[in-house]
């Protein structure tokens, strides 16, 4: 894949890659909403009725 270079240890394993973000932000952007919901797997959650009266209620969401 052009726009990748890959960094390798001593035994030719691959450890990290650096990306052409100008290439392949699509890639990337994917990337990171993965690393956002690890982040967050462990939050408290809010069922999707509870968050759409919240934002009716602070006027962010029409009811």
């Amino acid at each position: 894949m052009t726009g990748m270079q890959f960094i390798t240890d001593s035994k030719r394993r691959k450890t990290a890659a650096v990306i052409d973000l100008k290439k392949h932000s699509a890639l990337w952007e994917d990337i990171e909403d993965v690393l956002v919901s690890r982040s967050r797997r462990h939050e408290r959650r809010i069922p999707l009725g509870k968050a759409k009266a919240n934002l009716i209620a602070r006027g962010k969401l029409r009811g």
